[in-house]
């Protein structure tokens, strides 16, 4: 059979990014008119983050629960302003959508229009229907309460069926080692055992389909060759005697955690271990048993989505939520140390021009490598984010404890930015292509903090009337924000 052509692939590729960007449209579309037949569209593995919450959901029939509950909050339609969207094939079956949105609500229209509210969605692929796997809004306001929801899912309910199959399994196990073979042989979970001295006793044939070692290969040897540095000190904490000894984790007995292993191939797998003691009559401990559950794809789409729920899908930099979270661990730092803190706002001056002309992805550019020049100009403590549009924020930690000397070093920060961004720029979409030149300076508001004298929402205030001041100002400058009031 002969391969596809490149052009069969793209063509492939294109149609299923068409095919979600209509999924796309009638999620958001399903969701502004509140419409109940939105649940229908979750994956019963799923997982997502509350707006307001800013928690993990790991439970479908829970996520259902939180939309409908959204749903009653605001019972009136509410209208979603798409700004931008951005596709992204994770895999052939799973496919990832980030849009930026002005929220507009049916009374209180104004309270989330004029901020930019980020949405992430994952769909997979499951059997000949495009199901939603992940769902994440960040939603740039502090003040909800923990009853107030925009909804979000994920594998609670596989975990509780997976510790119900382990405690069904194990008091089969104890009753006859031949119906424990004759249970595991076929399993997909690595079913093991090893004696007290952590030398491994039996293993079943799944680990060889797993990691690629044969049952002889792994008989005898002490389990720490097979795993990391890492794991194996994890491992040797788990079982420790004090460990052992607290109260056991869980109704069955097991503790249950995560940590990598080695593959035959010298690769490196993710396992979720569920483990217990085998104790004689005098209640000593003989051994060890378990199961063993291949989590790589779990882990690494685990990372792709908290990757995709707190940077910017464009420049990679910190999205609002991650900035929120380490502004708020600086402000904590600052209390602690008593060094001043310092938040850079800044805006482009130049930038809607270069859109207008050349296009968004031109734009696109420019935003790409405003961000690279941005981390260049700061340390690796620090946190530099884009918060939307040609907006951008910086935050600066351990700065000097008194105010003069703080002031000076964020100034001269601040200028080293400005400067910096003030340098031409010369923008090529591609290899071949023309390249375009394009000037573009900023406007900076700098305000300093001090511990937590100010609550968080004030100084990003301040930091943003600053820039606006230096904006009327004539552009292009640094402005340093007024003093926080008492």
């Amino acid at each position: 059979m002969q391969s596809p052509s490149q052009g069969e692939i793209r063509n492939v590729r294109q149609e299923r990014q068409r095919r979600i960007h209509e999924l796309f449209d009638e999620y958001i579309e399903m969701y502004a008119v509140r419409d109940d037949r939105l649940t229908t569209r979750f994956s019963q593995n799923f997982t997502g983050f509350t707006g307001s919450w800013g928690r993990l959901i790991q439970d479908h029939d829970e996520w259902i629960s939180i939309t409908r509950q959204d749903f009653e909050q605001v019972p009136g339609p509410i209208r979603l302003e798409v700004i931008d969207v951005s596709i992204q094939d994770l895999c052939d079956d799973v496919v990832s959508v980030a849009a930026t949105l002005h929220i507009h609500l049916p009374h209180n229209a104004d309270l989330l229009a004029a901020e930019m509210t980020r949405l992430v969605l994952v769909f997979r692929l499951e059997g000949a229907a495009w199901m939603i796997t992940h769902c994440s809004y960040s939603v740039p306001y502090q003040n909800a309460d923990d009853d107030e929801v925009f909804p979000l899912k994920s594998l609670q309910e596989q975990n509780r069926a997976l510790q119900a199959l382990v405690t069904e399994r194990t008091q089969a196990l104890h009753e006859s080692q031949a119906f424990y073979r004759m249970l595991t042989e076929d399993a997909e979970d690595v079913h093991w055992r090893m004696d007290r001295d952590f030398i491994i006793t039996y293993i079943s044939p799944a680990d060889e389909r797993l990691r690629g070692f044969r049952a002889d290969e792994v008989v005898g040897r002490p389990v720490f060759e097979l795993l990391t540095d890492e794991a194996s000190a994890l491992l040797t904490e788990v079982l420790s005697p004090s460990a052992l000894n607290g109260p056991p984790k869980g109704p069955t007995g097991f503790r249950k955690f995560e940590m990598q292993q080695r593959c035959k191939d010298g690769s490196l797998t993710w396992g979720e271990v569920l483990i217990k003691s085998d104790h004689d009559d005098q209640g000593e401990i003989v051994g060890y048993h378990g199961i063993t559950r291949n989590v790589t794809e779990r882990k690494r789409l685990e990372g792709q989505i908290r990757q995709l729920a707190f940077h910017d899908t464009l420049t990679n930099l910190a999205n609002r939520r991650l900035l929120l979270e380490h502004l708020d661990q600086a402000m904590g730092e600052s209390k602690r140390s008593s060094h001043y803190g310092a938040l850079l706002y800044l805006d482009l001056d130049n930038f809607k021009p270069l859109n207008d002309m050349h296009g968004h992805g031109m734009g696109d550019l420019l935003l790409m490598e405003v961000a690279s020049r941005l981390k260049g100009c700061v340390r690796e403590a620090d946190t530099v984010a884009r918060i939307g549009g040609d907006e951008f924020v910086v935050v600066l930690r351990a700065l000097d404890p008194q105010w003069e000397e703080a002031r000076v070093q964020a100034i001269a920060v601040a200028e080293k930015i400005r400067a910096r961004l003030a340098d031409p720029y010369v923008l090529r979409p591609a290899p071949a292509a023309p390249a375009i030149e394009h000037d573009c300076t900023a406007s900076i508001g700098v305000a300093l903090f001090h511990g937590r004298d100010e609550i968080l929402d004030n100084l990003m205030e301040r930091a943003d009337q600053a820039m606006y001041q230096a904006k009327e100002d004539g552009r292009n400058r640094v402005q340093l924000a007024q003093a926080a009031k008492k």
